[in-house]
Formats: C-alpha cells, sequence, structure tokens
C-alpha cells in the first residue's frame, strides 16, 4: 500500500473516531491534494499525548502544614491568604487569558526561584500551590524541581526515596503518572524530585525534558503547574529550565538581597518572556492587603 493509500485510510479511521479534521465538508480526493493529506496527519502525530491521571496517592499531614504557618484547606482568613490571593490573580490571567488578552504561550508553567537561597522561596511555591489549588475550576501539580535539596519534598513529608522529576527525565520508560503523587488536597497532585543526578543541568535542557513540558503545556486550560527550582545564583538548573517557563517569579527577600545580587540574577533570564518580582517579608504597605503589609 503506498503513502497515500495509507494516509486515506488512517484519515477515514480518525474521521470514524470522531477526531475533528483541519477541513470542513467532505476530505479531498487522495489522487488530488496528498501533501494535505500527509500535513494533516503530521499534525495529529505531533499532538502531545495525553495525561493519565496519576497512580500513586500519598496523605499530606495538614496539621503538620498548618503548624508551621502554612496555608491549608478550611483555614480562616488570613494576611498569608490575601496575599496569595493578591499575587495569584494577574498569575492566573496570564495563563489563561481573559476577556482583554489572550494567554500567554506555556502560560500555565510557573517557575519560582531567587537569587540565593533562603529568600523564601520554597515557601511561596508550595502556598501559591496551595491557593492555586482552591480555585474551583482548575488542578495543580506543584513540582520540587530542586533534586540537590528536595525542600518541598520534605516539607509535605513525603520520603525522598520516592521516585520523581530526575528519574522521569532519565527513563523514557516512566510516564508522569508513574511518578506524580495525588494527595488529600482536592485538586493538588506533587511530583516529587527523585534521585539527584550530577547531570541535572543537562537533563532539564534534555529533549525529554521539552517533550514533558510541551504535555503540560497543551494541559493549560485545566491544569497550573508550579516548579519550585533551585537559586538562580547557585545552580545552573535553574537557568536551563527557566527559558522553557510561560511565566517566571523571582523572590527577593526584603532588607537582605542586594540590588547588585538581584540585577545579576535578571541578568541571567532575560530571555524569558515574562519574569516578575516578588518582595519577600517587606514592611512596606501594600495597596492590595487590608492588613497593610506583605506576609510572604
Amino acid at each position: 500500500m503506498g503513502i497515500i493509500e495509507q494516509a486515506s485510510k488512517r484519515l477515514e479511521q480518525l474521521s470514524r473516531a470522531g477526531v475533528a479534521m483541519p477541513w470542513s465538508g467532505k476530505p479531498p480526493e487522495t489522487s488530488a491534494q496528498p501533501s494535505a493529506l500527509a500535513g494533516s496527519l503530521q499534525q495529529i502525530a505531533a499532538r502531545p499525548q495525553p495525561l493519565e491521571e496519576p497512580r500513586q496517592t500519598v496523605q499530606i499531614d495538614l496539621a503538620a502544614l498548618a503548624a508551621g504557618g502554612n496555608l491549608v484547606p478550611g483555614a480562616p482568613r488570613s494576611r498569608l491568604m490575601d496575599e496569595l490571593r493578591a499575587l495569584k490573580r494577574p498569575l492566573l490571567v496570564n495563563a489563561l487569558g481573559d476577556r482583554a488578552r489572550e494567554p500567554v504561550a506555556r502560560g500555565n508553567l510557573i517557575m519560582l526561584t531567587s537569587s540565593l537561597p533562603g529568600e523564601g522561596k520554597t515557601f511561596l511555591s508550595l502556598n501559591l500551590a496551595m491557593s492555586l489549588a482552591m480555585e474551583p475550576h482548575y488542578r495543580v501539580l506543584l513540582v520540587d524541581a530542586d533534586s540537590t535539596r528536595r525542600a518541598v519534598t520534605e516539607r509535605l513529608g513525603i520520603g525522598s526515596e520516592r521516585a520523581g522529576l530526575m528519574d522521569l527525565l532519565r527513563d523514557p520508560s516512566i510516564d508522569l503518572a508513574d511518578v506524580e503523587l495525588a494527595t488529600n488536597i482536592e485538586r493538588l497532585s506533587f511530583l516529587p524530585a527523585g534521585a539527584g543526578d550530577a547531570l541535572a543541568t543537562e537533563l532539564f535542557a534534555s529533549r525529554e525534558a521539552g517533550a514533558l513540558l510541551e504535555r503540560l503545556a497543551a494541559d493549560g486550560q485545566r491544569r497550573l503547574v508550579i516548579f519550585d527550582s533551585p537559586p538562580l545564583l547557585h545552580a545552573a538548573e535553574a537557568r536551563a529550565l527557566a527559558p522553557q517557563m510561560g511565566q517566571v517569579l523571582l523572590v527577593v527577600q526584603a532588607g537582605r538581597t542586594q540590588r547588585g545580587t538581584v540585577g545579576h540574577a535578571l541578568d541571567l533570564i532575560e530571555e524569558c518572556p515574562l519574569v516578575m518580582t516578588v518582595l519577600n517579608q517587606a514592611r512596606t504597605p501594600a495597596p492590595s492587603s487590608p492588613y497593610g503589609y506583605y506576609a510572604y
């Protein structure tokens, strides 16, 4: 069977299965437009593989998280809750669009980083994911993209021995659903860092990472992905990951991080399409906060 006949047969199968064709009405004759048929098949084949449901579930100790000052489901209104509400609104508009704006490319992929360790990046990543999971129409995947420290994994009380992101990028036989963990928090799942790797930077820049991020980005209308990455000035991994994100949040600790340090970090990610800064632990009154100061 020739290429044209194979293409015609495949399109007929797809049409019977209910797959929308890129033309309206009756498909063109195969003998007249073989290039159109081949192009249509190529577009269909290029679509990212759909995401499956996680095959494992973990129970997160919500009482322990709340005791550590974190946002948890059912918590009463607080300063942290209101500040996170103000923070997530522009992120949601960028990711999903609104009546006035189209969503940005890969806007559902949101990476949090910092210039230096200890600026509150992991705390904000975790709590932003919690706040986004309170939105009724979207699922949230929190990714521990720091295989050296695994700070999010530790704070959630999940064993560091679990397979995760690095294992997924190393082993093509592993699917995201094999290592993604559903949780007892509605609409929130978690991807651990997995086993450390000296070639983490190369893995983040690999075709495997690109394919994974493409699948996650294609799910943008129903899934938001938060990446807790290493600090920019201490690890090259964050610099490899950032250009592949739709949105990057640079966390800056007020009163500690020097202006020049922040400038250097921003220079490293200047190629990223959308970079925003978050001033953490500031005592300056915030117009958006009814409590009068930022509380991240």
